[in-house]
């Protein structure tokens, strides 16, 4: 699947079908011990538009963050002074921690953050070599478990904490695409999150062995607050199911709620591809800050 046609159909993401697998990929022990440099070679050539964050006035860094069977990178950016800042975890796309979820981290760091994206899929493989959609999907995406995922974030969290820089009191969480399915997984897992803001992530259709539950299962036992931003004309989330996903968090007394941009599509916030929409892009944002602090992050 090429990246102008990723959005546009939905992917059976139950029943991905093995793809080749490129030249060097390995699922033995942990595939990557560092991030990927620049943006993920499925994402190429990246758009004109694409947003570039500066450092002035940030302390940037990729770290080893210590886990129950190992290390796995992660990118963190907050300001350069003093002080224990509040926390943001920032999940990935399914293109990893790649630019654009560096760069999303600095936006955040420039607004006052200590934010953190650790590597997701550093034991399934190192999506940023593949060129095909499709194939990040079969061969890596769909290998990861929701335990895992949850266990890596806390992880981070822990690593944050220690580092004395962060507030892991005051702790946000932001997620893109797969990383806003991944938002809700860990808002029901740590309900000590003050609040988290999901970009387009999917609400059903994921459920494995691995993926014992999709959100639309769980979204009444939430009790943080989310926001989650979705598209008008989304293939992988239908209208139909953000209405069901709106009354599950309606009777979960979180506070959670759901916005729908009309008329764009899945990933429009990503600045570096095709469906980059600027205006919601640029509201979205807003929302997102807002929420965040309103709810004392």
């Amino acid at each position: 699947m090429k990246l102008m046609q990723y959005g546009l159909k939905a992917i059976d993401f139950r029943h991905a079908q093995p793809a080749p697998e490129a030249d060097g990929f390995s699922r033995r022990g942990f595939v990557m011990s560092s991030l990927a440099t620049g943006f993920a070679a499925a994402t190429l050539p990246v758009s004109a538009q694409t947003i570039t964050t500066d450092t002035r006035g940030l302390k940037v860094a990729e770290v080893m963050v210590s886990t129950a069977d190992g290390k796995i990178p992660a990118y963190v950016a907050r300001p350069d002074k003093p002080g224990r800042h509040p926390t943001i975890l920032v999940i990935q796309e399914i293109f990893g921690v790649h630019e654009h979820i560096k760069d999303m981290c600095r936006r955040f760091a420039k607004l006052g953050y200590y934010a953190i994206a650790p590597e997701m899929f550093a034991r399934q493989g190192d999506v940023s070599k593949l060129t095909d959609i499709g194939a990040i999907i079969s061969t890596v995406v769909s290998k990861v478990p929701d335990a895992q995922v949850t266990a890596d974030l806390d992880a981070a969290l822990a690593f944050a904490k220690a580092s004395g820089q962060a507030n892991t009191e005051r702790l946000g969480v932001v997620g893109f695409c797969w990383g806003g399915r991944t938002t809700w997984v860990y808002a029901l897992h740590n309900p000590k999150v003050k609040a988290a803001v999901a970009y387009y992530g999917l609400l059903d259709g994921f459920k494995s062995d691995i993926r014992p539950q999709d959100p639309i299962d769980f979204g009444d036992r939430v009790k943080v607050p989310v926001l989650g931003l979705y598209s008008g004309i989304d293939a992988f989330v239908k209208q139909e199911t953000i209405a069901k996903m709106r009354g599950a968090i309606a009777r979960s007394g979180s506070g959670s709620e759901i916005v729908v941009f009309p008329n764009v599509d899945h990933g429009f916030n990503a600045d570096y591809r095709p469906s980059y929409d600027k205006a919601a892009a640029t509201y979205a944002w807003k929302l997102t800050r807002d929420w965040l602090k309103e709810r004392g992050v």
